[in-house]
């Protein structure tokens, strides 16, 4: 999960918040995320009166998973990813995902960022699913 539906769902005043809502209340599986999804959305959210409350209420209720992506070598292997993908760009919290989905295989993404995601690749050539254009 990307920061944009993250932050979308925990904030009535995002315009994406009935769409996240409504596709996370139907969603059967589990949420996955990494640290610096969490880093960006609080930033995000601390606009918001409860958002950074809502944020970590929903990360320790078991909500979302969230991956640790900030070993050394996570950051050298980020660190090149935003390298390679400067032109489109790709942000840290990009980076984890991108990295975690290989990692463990899972190529799906529900995130608002068509454009990066359409174009990220793990280091076999694989593109990724996006969540909200099969919704």
């Amino acid at each position: 999960m990307d920061t944009g539906p993250l932050v979308a769902f925990l904030s009535r005043k995002d315009p994406d918040h009935e769409r996240m809502s409504e596709v996370l209340g139907a969603f059967p599986g589990r949420l996955l995320s990494t640290g610096g999804v969490v880093t960006e959305a609080m930033f995000f959210l601390a606009k918001a009166r409860v958002g950074p409350a809502a944020l970590a209420e929903l990360v320790s209720s078991g909500g979302i998973v969230i991956v640790d992506a900030f070993q050394p070598s996570d950051l050298r292997a980020a660190a090149r990813l935003m390298s390679l993908y400067e032109d489109t760009p790709m942000d840290f919290a990009d980076a984890t995902l991108v990295l975690t989905g290989e990692a463990l295989g899972v190529l799906d993404i529900l995130t608002l960022d068509r454009r990066g995601f359409s174009t990220f690749r793990t280091s076999e050539g694989e593109s990724f699913r996006l969540v909200l254009d099969a919704a």
